[in-house]
């Protein structure tokens, strides 16, 4: 599945703007077609956004269940010959569509795009009507995972496992995009180097006939390599590798020709030339030891909720610039895909994640369980169903992202419970089709702190660690001095046990904004930045360690609870992007080399 784009055989539209919305606890809609008709006492909505905090309705924000969404299209007289394409890039976490009165697609998977050919139910040169369904209910059979429990006066309030809040919508933009009706449904691409040359192998998949040539022009648009084939290599003399801190890309045009040699159909498609490798442990980009400075990141702003936003997005990766980081984790769902594009242009490494958090019932919302631990991996609770929506959101996230140079690993699920022996039944399948998918990254999978290294059934099945280890502050809170201890020695113990490469994916401490003291007691700035020291003296003492992530890039919305003053606060960051004091601390330290 491509991504729209405007060129001399394509076009597309965006269908961002208010539409109108409608609430459907009852699920009457179904049954009464709501989407056969305009739809009736709706408010607006802009689109994207989630739904949730736009007005100050406490009906809207912890609503569950259906919500209908609405809007009118025109559709140029001039698209009357051409395949027409509606593409949802989100909608969480299932969607139905209908295009007038007819449906054209449903999905399910809250974080992934997905698209229906809408040729035959679109009336060029009139108004169309668009309609959208959406259910944001979690169950054992989704990821995330989540229970609906019914209270006594019969209002339904979603539980689930995961310590953020579950915004749910339109969150990223919708287009109606033109294609011809022969034309390049998809291309893949891979690199690799022979000494200073660069190969390109790229493969294209085209509906209809046609000839392909594919031409590959560097960043100043002069042509250095040519193929034809819907297959091939191209070889690039004295390539302009794509690297950590050089976002250089390559532009493939690839052209669908016919028989006389006119274009029929034409993509083009970025390209970075770089290769991944774990070598004991190391990480290597282009063959060269790489360490991760940064942040596990969630899309979340006020009103916004997790709905996508150019302007937030491009002051994150400024203040991302400014603080020395050089990676982000996109926790805990694939990103929207623009986040994606600006990494690949400011050579920003990312580590893809999945949807699949809350896999784990001896842990949720951030607050560790005790006592007799229960069984997540079974019939009545992640079973077969969940796992075959994990095997979707995985085969739905290299499709999208396999293209994305910056994308350096795929990560299959935050915290999941990883010492019952079922656990290497469930993911054994679930990491062989990430690595049949994709050969050139690695899979990883990140580790909650359950038991010792020996105890964990699954780290064999991936091959880079990565660790979300919180001493000092879920475990032994305000204990620095035994924080640094039993820090590195679970960590040589990793190293000893495992030759791979470490990255603790997660590690921080809740600071509230302001709260200061002059002895370091949890909440306060001054806790944050002393318990990020200890962390990072560990970090130097050990050379497994291939990677810092804090947790997190900036505070975000959860549930309400005691464990939560106004959402998680273990940001660098504000919810408004302030910075706290530990921000500059982290400035000194991962600046200090540039």
């Amino acid at each position: 599945m491509l991504r729209p784009q405007d060129g001399p055989t394509r076009e597309r539209r965006s269908l961002a703007g208010l539409w109108r919305f409608r609430l459907d606890a009852e699920g009457a809609g179904r049954t009464q077609a709501w989407w056969r008709t305009p739809l009736a006492n709706a408010m607006d909505l802009p689109v994207p956004a989630s739904y949730n905090d736009i007005y100050p309705d406490t009906a809207i924000r912890d609503h569950v269940g259906d919500v209908w969404y609405q809007t009118s299209v025109w559709v140029p007289t001039g698209w009357a010959e051409q395949r027409i394409v509606l593409r949802f890039d989100a909608a969480t976490h299932r969607a139905t569509v209908w295009v007038n009165d007819a449906e054209v697609v449903q999905h399910e998977g809250g974080y992934t795009p997905f698209e229906a050919d809408v040729t035959a139910h679109l009336r060029p040169g009139t108004e169309n009507r668009l309609t959208v369904l959406i259910n944001n209910e979690l169950s054992w059979t989704t990821i995330p995972p989540g229970t609906i429990e019914t209270r006594p006066d019969g209002r339904r309030v979603q539980r689930y496992l995961h310590d953020f809040f579950n915004y749910a919508g339109l969150h990223r933009p919708v287009w109606l995009y033109t294609t011809p009706r022969a034309h390049i449904s998809d291309l893949t691409v891979t690199t690799a180097f022979d000494d200073t040359t660069g190969i390109i192998d790229y493969l294209a998949d085209i509906t209809g006939e046609g000839a392909l040539r594919v031409v590959l022009r560097d960043a100043s648009g002069n042509e250095v390599a040519a193929a034809d084939g819907a297959a091939g290599a191209l070889r690039v003399p004295d390539v302009h590798p794509w690297a950590p801190g050089d976002g250089y890309l390559y532009e493939l045009e690839a052209s669908l020709l016919g028989r006389s040699g006119n274009v029929i159909d034409s993509y083009r498609q970025a390209v970075g030339v770089r290769t991944i490798e774990v070598r004991g442990q190391q990480f290597l980009i282009n063959g060269n030891p790489f360490y991760f400075k940064g942040f596990g990141k969630h899309e979340d702003a006020a009103v916004r909720g997790k709905g996508h936003d150019d302007v937030l997005m491009l002051h994150d990766f400024a203040l991302l610039d400014w603080i020395g980081a050089n990676s982000i984790r996109t926790c805990h769902y694939p990103h929207a895909e623009e986040v994606l594009d600006y990494a690949d242009r400011h050579g920003v490494v990312v580590i893809g994640e999945t949807p699949a958090v809350g896999l784990n019932r001896n842990i949720g919302g951030g607050v560790f369980g005790s006592g007799k631990r229960v069984p997540t991996f079974s019939a009545d609770a992640v079973g077969d169903d969940a796992q075959r929506a994990h095997l979707q959101a995985i085969q739905e996230l290299v499709a999208r992202d396999k293209n994305h140079p910056s994308v350096v690993m795929w990560c299959l699920a935050n915290e999941p419970d990883h010492v019952q022996p079922e656990a290497r039944d469930y993911f054994a399948p679930l990491a062989a089709e990430a690595r049949r998918l994709d050969p050139t990254r690695p899979v990883a999978y990140a580790n909650a702190l359950l038991a010792p290294p020996k105890e964990c059934v699954i780290t064999d099945l991936f091959d880079v660690i990565l660790l979300n280890r919180y001493y000092g502050w879920y475990f032994g809170t305000g204990d620095l001095e035994s924080a640094e201890t039993e820090l590195e020695a679970e960590l040589r113990d990793w190293a000893k046990l495992h030759d791979k490469p470490i990255i603790i994916s997660e590690y921080g401490a809740d600071t509230y904004p302001g709260l200061r003291n002059t002895l370091p007691t949890p909440w306060t700035e001054e806790y944050q930045t002393e318990l990020l020291d200890v962390y990072h003296r560990v970090f130097d003492r050990i050379d497994a360690v291939v990677g810092e992530q804090v947790w997190t890039f900036a505070d975000f919305a959860t549930v309400p609870g005691i464990f939560r003053v106004d959402g998680n606060k273990k940001g660098i960051f504000t919810r408004d992007r302030r910075p706290k004091t530990a921000a500059f601390h982290l400035r000194t330290r991962w600046r200090k080399d540039q």
